[in-house]
């Protein structure tokens, strides 16, 4: 059976795919470390809808924007920045007891180590639902985590038993915990949104294309550039969606904040039936579908972009890539 080389055709098409509502989130992460060269000993990023808003760290030792329209806050609430500040200080000297403690606990004298905290509250802005999460790792490993409907704390590892009995009986730790996951974070995440929402409810439909590394490879459905993240990629033949010679990989992050995500067609493709198999992607908040059908013509693949190569000029040596900023 003939494999098939490929090439991209976008239509529209109405049938809505189910995506994933998008509920809004807002994350902190808190990274502690010692004996790490050329990274701050105490560094939080915070981020909403996974968009970087704000960062402190043990060498600035300053709160600062990553966005520019999370200074709108400061209209509300003037002295916020200088606040968030003094979090960021205090909770430095936190993550250096924390590191000496986990240290005892692992029987360790010295080394290097890392204390990871990953906190923070969904909203859902058509149900007005909220939810929140905490989690603990230390070098790597999951240590202790907050359930936070049913305020139990879940001990991951053996030694973070002796933690979790002393934060279970801890109820005023557990009442302000609680009231920072349903009310006081939810209420900033709800500030952040408003402040950000040109920036955040933007839409940004992606580059589809189609790759195949060789004739006996699986078809790569590749989408990049989209944004929100909530997007669906996905495979049909005749009409219907397939599930099984599918794979669809995780969605990632590109360097301009926007997504990419690919779905790897596996199934052995004839000439006669290439026509009835198309990649579909589909992205909240979007009503029209972007088609890719799959047919049989003549476009790059790794076999063809040699043959290419071969009959072209040598190309001049490309620069370094320049590293992106944080």
């Amino acid at each position: 059976m003939a494999k098939l080389n490929l090439c991209v055709l976008f239509v529209a098409a109405a049938q809505i795919h189910s995506v994933t509502p998008v509920l809004h989130t807002l994350k902190y992460f808190r990274t502690a470390s010692s004996q790490i060269p050329n990274i701050p000993d105490y560094s939080v990023v915070g981020y909403v809808d996974d968009v970087p808003i704000s960062r402190y760290d043990s060498k600035s030792r300053k709160a600062k924007p990553k966005q520019d329209w999370m200074n709108k806050i400061t209209a509300d609430d003037p002295h916020y920045w200088e606040g968030e500040t003094q979090i960021g200080i205090a909770d430095e000297q936190t993550g250096k007891v924390n590191i000496e403690t986990a240290k005892e606990r692992f029987n360790q004298t010295g080394g290097v180590h890392m204390i990871q905290w990953m906190f923070g509250c969904e909203w859902d802005d058509e149900t007005d639902e909220v939810d929140g999460w905490e989690h603990h790792s230390y070098d790597g490993e999951a240590f202790i985590s907050l359930e936070v409907k049913t305020m139990r704390w879940i001990a991951a590892h053996p030694q973070a038993f002796v933690t979790k009995l002393k934060w279970d009986r801890n109820e005023l730790l557990n009442l302000n915990l609680k009231n920072y996951y349903t009310e006081i974070c939810p209420s900033y995440l709800k500030k952040y949104v408003t402040n950000g929402r040109d920036f955040l409810m933007r839409t940004e439909l992606p580059t589809v294309s189609l790759l195949q590394k060789t004739p006996s490879s699986p078809v790569t459905c590749h989408a990049t550039g989209f944004y929100p993240s909530a997007a669906a990629l996905f495979w049909r033949k005749d009409g219907e969606e397939l599930h099984e010679d599918t794979e669809t990989g995780e969605t990632l992050r590109n360097h301009d904040g926007t997504f990419q995500m690919t779905a790897d067609l596996k199934a052995e493709v004839t000439e006669e039936a290439e026509g009835r198999y198309e990649c579909v992607f589909q992205l909240s908040g979007v009503a029209d579908d972007i088609v890719v059908k799959l047919e049989r013509r003549s476009i790059r693949s790794n076999a063809r972009i040699r043959a290419v190569d071969a009959d072209s000029e040598p190309a001049s040596e490309p620069a370094a890539p320049t590293p992106a900023s944080e």
